[in-house]
């Protein structure tokens, strides 16, 4: 049998670096999966969520030894269809490295039937819970080492669609809304889509952040601590407001357009955009949004969202810009020619040529 166990800080090290395993096999249940995995995991559930639940009673009532012996049971039919299912076409060359939560029974069990076949498998130790500590402490190691570029701007200056910009001209780029699934703003709920769990998004950043070069900027938005529900990381909220800052301006009349492009469902369901609109009523007062609510039956959306960036947006954001990022006084401002997608391509080549390496 071909099995060994390795170190958590080991195998990052080892899935940042080159000479990385031929997969990364989750054998939690479908449930914890969801929660958060290891970047490019798959589920090999030894127990799924329902037996989970089931074994877990078992033991509580009846003991250990009885809730073995029927998880035992369900992890070895669980296994062989795994086998079945995904390794008969392996070659012998397949190296997976096998985690479970703690690096113990459920990992164990499918390592210990995978490594009698002869395949050279590695069990995380630790499992999840190693894994996630070891990454924290590699971003606090490595974010000193990270140089970022952040982009500064008022709502509706397009500091996405810069973003998405500079992504195409090959710079390298963090999309914390992206990663978050949130428009982080009042109104910035993505319609349909959840945000993943804080830990995913935790995960979602270190798997960005370990592919970056430390000698080319990476550029980022300037975000708030929250991102919908998320919160960024103390250590990456740090390092972006001590970074060197870019302005983003566009003129008002296409900051409202292009916020109207951006968020088409607040445009064709004026219902749906008022009803976020009540979110601001302990900030703005009841008469303001029922101003802008009968402004939305009107189907005059433009000027509720310039009424929205004059009175709330905007005031906010220049309350909080400076005090929060320390750099933004002397950011160099930066102004497409529109609110297009070439524009911002033109602008996004130019901060590329400008920025080549760290600042």
């Amino acid at each position: 049998m071909s099995l060994q166990r390795m170190p958590a800080e080991k195998a990052l090290e080892r899935m940042v670096g080159p000479g990385g395993f031929s997969a990364i096999i989750d054998a939690r249940s479908e449930g914890e999966f969801d929660q958060d995995h290891l970047p490019g995991a798959v589920n090999w559930p030894s127990l799924n969520n329902e037996q989970r639940i089931v074994i877990g009673t078992l033991f509580k009532e009846k003991g250990g030894f009885e809730a073995q012996k029927l998880g035992a049971a369900w992890v070895a039919v669980n296994i062989a269809r795994h086998i079945e299912r995904e390794v008969l076409s392996l070659p012998k060359t397949w190296q997976p490295l096998i985690y479970c939560w703690r690096g113990g029974k459920r990992s164990g069990a499918l390592s210990m039937v995978l490594g009698q076949i002869g395949f050279q498998v590695t069990v995380l130790e630790g499992g999840y819970k190693a894994f996630r500590a070891a990454m924290l402490a590699w971003l606090d190691r490595h974010m000193a080492h990270l140089r970022f570029v952040v982009v500064c701007g008022t709502t509706g200056s397009g500091k996405t669609r810069l973003l998405h910009a500079l992504h195409r001209q090959g710079a390298q780029v963090l999309d914390l809304e992206a990663l978050a699934c949130h428009r982080s703003s009042v109104l910035g709920r993505v319609p349909g889509v959840e945000q993943p769990s804080q830990k995913r998004f935790d995960m979602q950043i270190w798997d960005a952040l370990r592919l970056m070069d430390p000698a080319r900027p990476i550029f980022v938005e300037a975000e708030s601590r929250k991102v919908g529900n998320l919160t960024v990381m103390d250590v990456l909220m740090d390092a972006m407001r001590d970074s060197p800052c870019i302005d983003l301006q566009l003129p008002q009349s296409e900051r409202v357009a292009l916020l109207m492009e951006e968020y088409p469902l607040f445009v064709s369901d004026t219902l749906a955009f008022a009803q976020r609109l009540d979110a601001l009523i302990n900030l703005k007062g009841k008469a303001v949004v029922d101003a802008w609510k009968d402004a939305l039956a009107k189907g005059d959306v433009s000027s509720v969202v310039n009424s929205l960036l004059e009175s709330h947006y905007d005031p906010t954001y220049l309350k909080s810009i400076s005090r929060n990022f320390k750099q933004h006084t002397l950011a160099q401002a930066v102004s497409p020619l529109d609110r297009h997608s070439a524009s911002f391509d033109a602008l996004a080549q130019s901060l590329v040529t400008q920025y080549p390496q760290v600042i």
